[in-house]
């Protein structure tokens, strides 16, 4: 049964670990965390000898995993042996090792891998058989609608206590940076507030730490939050950012997205496309919330924009940059404002 990071960490208890552990999601904060309450188990079980393997290194060989599993351990009666796989990917050669590790598992070894990038695509007989014989921890995307309870949850265990309020506050300032809220909360902790904080309260004591990037920038807009996308491209502004460089990033996903309408105008398999440019499950919710607002002409001039937008950045064109800029992501993020676009 998958469990989530913080489950697989509660349910660890006082009882013997289990031979092998999966911990995989794009969640960082989530999975090192986790991770990191499986060492400190093991440590409390006596487990003091330990072994690191990177996985995805240029050239890894999956036999000498092998090798280190089958050789008897050489400081203490157990073993935790962890394999880091970034990419959750680990080829013929090492679904075969690991499979084959999994049949048999060493009485004396504990393996722990874990995962940065998971969808609904990786996996496979590997770890589903690491589920029969020991744990799979996944650490989803946190949404937006579920990240204010995230944030109650870790407050609580810090001690701290927050109305509604200021829970929203934190959660708008963080912009979906669990690790951004962790810290934030941390230094809460430290402050040693008593009793409720309020919305007040909260604003003057944390930092705004909202990531802005281009790449949360463009889902925001294809996901229809046309407010969030003008706060976001206020704060690279604000950071510094240039907009040539932002613009790559945005042309590329306009493109994919005028390519995609194409291929839904001819009544063709969105499925297919998305698995042809290689768009990730965590993705395609956007571009189809996207694709309902705007048919294929209105993607293609969007494109187009885009061109106009990088000549006025580069003195070749009229009007401000920056206005254009945000004129286009809130066009994409609300059809109203298409009539903001010039002719």
């Amino acid at each position: 049964m998958e469990l989530t990071p913080e489950r697989l960490a509660a349910q660890l208890g006082d009882g013997p670990l289990q031979p092998a552990y999966l911990v995989a999601g794009a969640e960082t904060l989530r999975v090192l965390e986790a991770a990191d309450a499986l060492r400190a188990h093991a440590r409390r079980q006596g487990i003091a000898e330990r072994e690191v393997f990177e996985a995805d290194a240029r050239g890894f060989d999956w036999n000498e995993l092998s090798a280190s599993l089958n050789a008897p351990s050489l400081f203490s009666s157990q073993r935790l042996i962890e394999v880091r796989l970034p990419s959750g990917k680990p080829g013929k050669a090492g679904e075969k090792a690991l499979l084959e590790a999994f049949e048999s598992p060493p009485r004396d070894v504990v393996l722990l891998i874990t995962c940065s990038d998971w969808s609904r695509q990786h996996g496979g007989k590997w770890s589903e058989a690491i589920g029969r014989i020991g744990k799979v921890a996944v650490a989803w995307p946190i949404r937006v609608d579920e990240l204010p309870r995230w944030i109650e949850q870790r407050l609580r265990s810090r001690g701290l206590s927050a109305d509604r309020d200021a829970v929203q506050t934190l959660a708008e300032r963080v912009e979906g940076n669990l690790l951004a809220a962790a810290q934030e909360i941390d230094k809460l902790a430290l402050l040693g507030h008593e009793g409720t904080l309020d919305s007040a309260r909260m604003e003057s004591l944390v930092a705004d730490a909202a990531r802005y990037d281009v790449f949360r920038l463009v889902d925001t807009a294809m996901n229809g939050q046309g407010a969030q996308t003008a706060r976001m491209l206020a704060g690279l502004r604000a950071e510094g950012a240039a907009v040539p460089a932002l613009l790559g990033m945005v042309a590329m996903e306009l493109q994919r997205a005028a390519s995609l309408a194409q291929v839904q105008a001819r009544g063709g398999n969105l499925g297919a496309e998305f698995k042809a440019q290689r768009i990730w499950d965590s993705k395609q919710a956007a571009y189809r919330r996207a694709l309902s607002r705007h048919d294929a002409a209105r993607w293609e001039r969007f494109v187009a924009v885009v061109g106009r937008i990088d000549r006025t950045a580069k003195g070749r064109g009229e009007g401000d940059a920056w206005q254009q800029l945000e004129r286009l992501l809130l066009a994409v993020a609300d059809t109203r404002a298409t009539r903001l676009l010039q002719a």
